[in-house]
């Protein structure tokens, strides 16, 4: 898809309510999932051990940790809006998060982002997303999130 560019941070003031971006698909490999379980030492057979997983679980393999499509938006974000006059962004928090359907092993997702909040704070402005996390295929999403962020110019 191609990225979203908006001139100005307070371009965005008057785009609340829309959805401005829609990230690349991401095939979410085995071997993604286990850095993940690595990185955070959550290594429940249902991620990381596929013999069991296919042999024991409700999904008939391996899913991924609902806190590895969750940490996905920050990437999705960065590679599909790009504003003109931001030199840096942080992760401020999230509102609401919900897991609604997992995500397989070898599946594919990619995120939706609509401009839900646009406040202004000092050196910059506090934006705030709905983000979805669809899965190709899949009419029920893997992740709804409301993710806030802080943008400096």
């Amino acid at each position: 898809m191609p990225k979203t560019e908006i001139a100005r941070l307070e371009d965005l003031a008057g785009r609340v309510g829309q959805e401005l971006a829609v990230s690349d698909w991401l095939t979410i490999t085995q071997e993604r999932i286990n850095l993940f379980a690595e990185a955070t030492g959550d290594h429940q057979w249902i991620h990381v051990d596929v013999a069991r997983a296919a042999r024991d679980s409700p999904y008939g393999g391996t899913i991924a940790h609902g806190y590895l499509t969750l940490s996905l938006l920050a990437r999705f974000v960065q590679e599909s809006i790009k504003v003109g006059n931001v030199r840096m962004g942080v992760n401020y928090g999230l509102n609401r998060v919900r897991f609604t359907s997992p995500v397989k092993a070898g599946q594919t997702v990619r995120a939706h982002f609509k401009l839900a909040a646009f406040e202004e704070i000092a050196g910059g402005a506090q934006v705030t997303w709905s983000a979805t996390v669809a899965i190709e295929g899949s009419e029920k999403p893997a992740c709804i999130a409301e993710m806030v962020s802080r943008w400096y110019t």
